[in-house]
C-alpha cells in the first residue's frame, strides 16, 4: 500500500465524513461480513429520485469504515440512476489500492449496503450477477 493511500484512508477512517444514522429514512439497509465481522448500514434520503442526505454506520476494519466515507460523499447529492450505476472500481479507484480478496469483500461492504437499499430488496441485481452489480 503506498503511503499517500494509507495516509487517506486512515484519514477516512479516524475522521469518517457523513457518520451516524438518518432520522427518517427513505432506505436503510445494513449489510455484514460474515468472514471478518464488519457491518455497514447506510440510511439514504431520497427525494425526487435525488439522493438528499447520506449516513453510514457500523463498525469494521480501516478498509471497511473508510470506503463507506468514501461512498457517501460519491452518492450525495446525485441522482439515483447515477448512484444506481458506481461500480465496485469506482471504489477500489477511491481507495487507491490493489486489495487481496478478503479485503476486496472489505471495502465493497457499504457498497453492497447502498445498492441493495437503492434498487429495493426484491430487484437489486435486475437480472445481473451480484459481482456485476457492485
Amino acid at each position: 500500500m503506498d503511503d499517500m493511500a494509507r495516509e487517506t484512508i486512515l484519514d477516512y477512517y479516524r475522521n469518517p465524513r457523513n457518520r451516524g444514522h438518518l432520522e427518517n429514512p427513505t432506505v436503510s439497509r445494513e449489510e455484514k461480513n460474515p468472514t471478518c465481522g464488519d457491518v455497514i448500514r447506510m440510511d439514504l434520503l431520497i427525494e425526487d429520485e435525488i439522493v438528499k442526505d447520506v449516513r453510514f454506520s457500523g463498525q469494521g476494519c480501516s478498509i471497511s469504515q473508510a470506503a463507506a466515507s468514501m461512498l457517501t460523499e460519491m452518492v450525495k447529492g446525485k441522482p439515483l440512476a447515477e448512484v444506481k450505476q458506481i461500480s465496485k472500481d469506482d471504489i477500489l479507484d477511491a481507495l487507491g489500492l490493489t486489495l487481496g480478496p478478503a479485503r476486496i469483500k472489505c471495502a465493497l461492504l457499504g457498497l453492497k449496503a447502498l445498492k441493495v437499499g437503492a434498487y429495493g430488496l426484491e430487484g437489486w441485481r435486475d437480472g445481473q450477477p451480484e459481482e456485476e452489480v457492485w
